[in-house]
């Protein structure tokens, strides 16, 4: 048994040959990219690309598998040199039974059964080259669809603000949408944290995800998880989402929630803090805000007792430390190999002598989980004190 990185939401910006996948992901955010910083600068095993349902993406790891010897793994995923590749889907729900649409993941075991699902969603969808489209058809249409073909279902970011589980898409409770039992795993998202989560006690039967959602390459890997498998394969996974023969999540890591861009409720146009029953910004007198997720969840609670869960671990990328640009990342990774290496192993003295003494202790501190934070919200990431 071993302890493997893993982050499973991470989208597609462009096809090989340029087409845009995630309209909003970066250029750069191509497969051979994906793969190539995910291993050497982030140091993950598994990765869930979340637009494999995307035709040409589906091509291109045929080609791997006919011209660079990937493999798929007898237990489902690819497998491409040091990395294992989860094939996944993210989808939007919008039926009238939600309240507002709903964004989830899908993940398949092979590559024929992407292929399967691909042409089910395209009768479904407006544009099945595009991440994230709204699928014509009910939450528990689709999550038949995917147990019949042995696969994982996931409510992403479940408590933002937008496009989310709890955020608008119910009322009260996700049997106004969806079936419990076909429910795999709940996605925090990055402004909420387990503690958070376990307000609501129709939560306390699922295990927590924390994926990054990446739409850049540098935001690979700022949330994940360390799971303990046999093997970094996609059945592997489904007995660790159990619980099953000593397969598990042994630890969350993901960001302090006060860095998340929703955490706090704030005015919708001047994004300063506000409390969620004040009719009126006291700042710029606007009308509206966007209720945070702290205030939603609190909305939300209902009591239980919550089950006992692996710790979730808060974790600074080093985007947030103040005063880290591109050439002092480029110094740590070229000093100590990967960001995770940074984050969690490397001294203070090393890191004295790589990026000096003010840097070295934000880092520690960051590791800590004892730096200063200006909470986030409306959309803006929260910030990091430099003193």
């Amino acid at each position: 048994m071993h302890n493997y990185y893993v982050d499973l939401h991470i989208h597609i910006g462009r096809t090989a040959s340029g087409r845009p996948v995630k309209i909003t992901g970066a250029k750069t955010l191509t497969l051979t990219n994906i793969l190539h910083d995910a291993v050497h600068v982030k140091g993950l095993n598994m990765v869930g690309i979340i637009d494999c349902h995307v035709p040409e993406v589906l091509d291109e790891l045929e080609r791997g598998m006919e011209e660079k010897g990937w493999k798929e793994h007898d237990g489902g995923g690819v497998a491409i040199d040091s990395i294992t590749l989860l094939l996944g889907s993210e989808i939007e729900i919008y039926d009238e039974h939600c309240q507002g649409p709903i964004h989830v993941l899908v993940f398949l075991p092979t590559i024929a059964a992407m292929r399967t699902f691909s042409a089910w969603l395209k009768k479904r969808v407006k544009n099945i080259s595009l991440s994230s489209q709204r699928m014509y058809g009910t939450g528990r249409e689709l999550q038949a669809f995917v147990k019949q073909l042995g696969g994982l279902f996931v409510p992403a970011h479940a408590f933002t603000p937008f496009k989310s589980l709890y955020g608008k898409g119910v009322k009260k409770s996700l049997t106004e949408v969806f079936d419990p039992d076909a429910i795999d795993a709940i996605e925090l998202g990055l402004s909420a944290d387990t503690e958070m989560a376990d307000q609501i006690a129709e939560l306390h039967r699922y295990p927590y995800l924390s994926n990054s959602d990446a739409h850049s390459l540098r935001k690979l890997a700022r949330e994940y998880q360390v799971i303990r498998m046999n093997a970094p394969t996609f059945a592997e996974l489904k007995k660790a989402l159990r619980n099953q023969e000593e397969r598990a999540i042994i630890a969350n890591y993901g960001l302090n929630p006060k860095l998340g861009k929703y955490h706090q409720t704030t005015c919708e146009r001047c994004f300063k803090p506000m409390s969620p029953r004040e009719k009126q910004c006291p700042s710029c007198g606007h009308h509206r805000q966007i209720k945070g997720v702290f205030d939603r969840l609190k909305e939300l609670k209902t009591g239980g007792t919550p089950p006992e869960r692996p710790p979730y671990i808060y974790q600074v990328p080093l985007e947030f430390i103040p005063g880290l640009g591109a050439k002092t990342y480029e110094k740590l990774l070229a000093r100590f190999g990967t960001e995770m290496y940074v984050l969690h192993q490397a001294t203070e003295e090393e890191l004295k002598r790589c990026v000096g003494e003010k840097l070295a202790k934000l880092i520690m501190l960051a590791r800590k989980g004892e730096l200063s934070i200006q909470a986030g919200g409306g959309g803006k990431y929260g910030k990091i004190a430099s003193e």
